[in-house]
């Protein structure tokens, strides 16, 4: 299969730093490309991937000084998507909302992955605009204040089962504090 990730230009993928979404797509995408998948990737330039990578921008935006205007690339992302669609069999995105309309408009199937809150003012504006576009959760929560989206099915993050090993010494472990969001419940 022929699969477009789309990736936010705020950072690398994978991020060099912070980047929940972009290290998600980033395993996403080299997933896809270990099944056999023909996969392109749309993200920054200073990204990594064993996937066909489109370079939008040098490199990530949100520690770019001095700092590039997000909307100005962003249009470079969708123009870019825009123009290679036909290649695709399917466009997956990770963009939130801006893309939609470009979407709609390819004819190409395609589906989003909200990675984020959705208790936003006006989230209803989405469903009613957009009724038909397919939408991916991160969870069962997430859902909650826009139940009225096309909600094709809840994928949980989750970590590559080989990312982190369990060591039986106790006095080498690492141990942490995560806040789990409202949105991150099951």
């Amino acid at each position: 299969m022929r699969i477009a990730q789309v990736a936010p230009l705020a950072e690398s993928v994978p991020p060099k730093l912070y980047g929940g979404t972009e290290r998600v797509v980033s395993w996403l995408t080299e997933e896809l490309v270990r099944l056999g998948h023909d996969v392109t990737l749309f993200a920054t330039g200073d990204s990594v991937t064993s996937a066909q990578l489109v370079p939008v921008g040098p490199r990530a935006i949100r520690l770019t000084r001095p700092p590039p205007d997000p909307a100005i690339a962003t249009a470079a992302l969708l123009e870019a998507v825009a123009e290679a669609a036909d290649g695709f069999d399917v466009i997956h995105s990770h963009l939130d909302w801006v893309h939609l309309p470009v979407l709609q408009c390819l004819g190409v199937p395609s589906l989003t992955t909200l990675h984020g809150r959705l208790d936003l003012p006006n989230i209803e504006v989405i469903g009613k605009r957009f009724p038909n576009c397919p939408f991916v959760s991160i969870s069962e929560s997430q859902r909650t204040p826009a139940s009225q989206l096309n909600w094709l099915d809840t994928i949980h993050h989750g970590l590559p089962l080989n990312l982190l090993q369990f060591g039986e010494r106790p006095e080498e472990y690492l141990a942490f504090l995560v806040r789990v969001g409202p949105r991150e419940r099951p």
